[in-house]
């Protein structure tokens, strides 16, 4: 099916997939792989993605590789699509009423959208951390972690449930602030707790992908280094696509990254990606120059 022409912009003629209605892959990047990557962590490439808001084409023909064990960050000014890419990389976009999108997302390979593949098994494989912590607050500490079992009705025994809390505790960089107080509610930690708390539970169904929305963006300095240093730690394990406004902070935490912008009411898309150095350092597009170095934006 052809995408809609909106104001006036003609597009190319794309799959284009509405919520409940996806469509099977038509093609895969060149040397996207089936078999898993290091660690047992995955790849993700965005495919000419487009999407939408009822008539309206927020992100035109975006195309993306999410190297496996690496963290991506997505950079550019609000409203340049950067939130809504994160979405549609764990089908979190479909759920919006009218809302639509056209291309592919692959996960080592295979497209996340195909005809027969289980949301609930998409989303357990790409895990989110939103930007404002979002435990369950009359949860215990410890359930809180394995509530993503508990809802994919994944059983567990004492015995594992024990080691599996204290593990993604340890992998969040929580553990040793809460070990003695795994039974009290979720809600009484910290602001900062809350997000490693939050990190931790995705971390607990064992994620190939971790996506995070501005996870530092309501945080104080001292909570905002301690999850940029949990966010390095998890770098060879899961891979990493955060969206922040931060640049210092991408600088730091992100070994790729890309440059969203949407101008004068033109669709978000992609101006650049590659490394972060690179794009910080030695940018192919004065835009992005002007953006790093805070010209604009």
């Amino acid at each position: 099916m052809s995408g809609p022409d909106v104001s006036g912009t003609a597009l190319q003629a794309k799959p284009e997939k509405s919520a409940g209605r996806p469509t099977p892959a038509q093609s895969l990047t060149p040397g996207a792989a089936d078999a898993p990557d290091p660690a047992g962590t995955g790849h993700l490439d965005a495919v000419a993605v487009c999407a939408w808001f009822g008539p309206a084409l927020v992100l035109n023909d975006v195309s993306l590789s999410m190297q496996a064990a690496t963290v991506t960050a997505l950079i550019g000014p609000s409203g340049c699509g950067k939130s809504t890419f994160l979405r549609i990389l764990n089908r979190m976009h479909e759920s919006v009423p009218g809302a639509r999108l056209a291309g592919e997302v692959l996960l080592n390979g295979k497209d996340i959208y195909s005809s027969g593949r289980r949301l609930t098994d998409v989303r357990r494989q790409i895990g989110m951390v939103f930007q404002k912590p979002n435990p369950f607050p009359a949860m215990s500490i410890a359930d809180n972690v394995i509530a993503g079992l508990t809802l994919n009705k994944i059983k567990i025994n004492r015995s594992d449930r024990a080691e599996l809390v204290e593990s993604a505790l340890t992998k969040a960089g929580l553990w040793a602030e809460v070990k003695d107080r795994l039974s009290r509610p979720g809600g009484q930690l910290s602001g900062g707790q809350q997000q490693r708390l939050c990190i931790a539970r995705a971390l607990a169904v064992k994620p190939k992908i971790l996506l995070m929305d501005e996870p530092c963006s309501a945080l104080d300095p001292t909570s905002t280094r301690r999850i940029e240093e949990t966010i390095t730690e998890l770098r060879t394990e899961v891979t990493i696509v955060i969206v922040t406004h931060n640049m210092q902070q991408a600088a730091r935490v992100s070994e790729r990254a890309a440059f969203f912008l949407a101008e004068q009411g033109t669709p978000g898309t992609i101006v650049e990606s590659g490394p972060t150095e690179d794009l910080f350092e030695h940018p192919t597009d004065s835009r992005t120059a002007d953006y790093v170095h805070g010209r604009f934006g």
